[in-house]
């Protein structure tokens, strides 16, 4: 039996969506480390855009689950997430003073 390449295959519960894909959209507004300026700059759509994608293809309950969860996580907003990581930066700073 031969194998099918000489590279190890690693393989991904979800793998990334074709870009050009709506579900590339959600799959972006899922993950906690892409920014809603991310998707603007690879796709073109705004966070309007995006809210009004996930509305449209999520169930009410998801779709509010992950509101909430955007909202609150200063990641998807990247000037949020440079001053959260400051603060945290700050914060290390001090522990390692005392």
């Amino acid at each position: 039996m031969k194998k099918k390449s000489l590279f190890p295959q690693t393989k991904v519960k979800n793998p990334e969506p074709n870009i050009k894909d709506d579900n590339w959209v959600i799959w972006a507004a899922w993950a906690d480390r892409i920014t809603f300026e991310e998707i603007k700059e690879k796709t073109n759509k705004s966070e309007s855009d995006v809210i009004k994608i996930m509305r449209k293809n999520l169930k009410p309950a998801s779709f509010r689950l992950w509101r909430k969860r955007a909202h609150k996580v200063s990641i998807k907003h990247r000037k949020k997430f440079i001053s959260e990581r400051k603060k945290i930066k700050q914060k290390i700073n001090l522990s390692d003073i005392n």
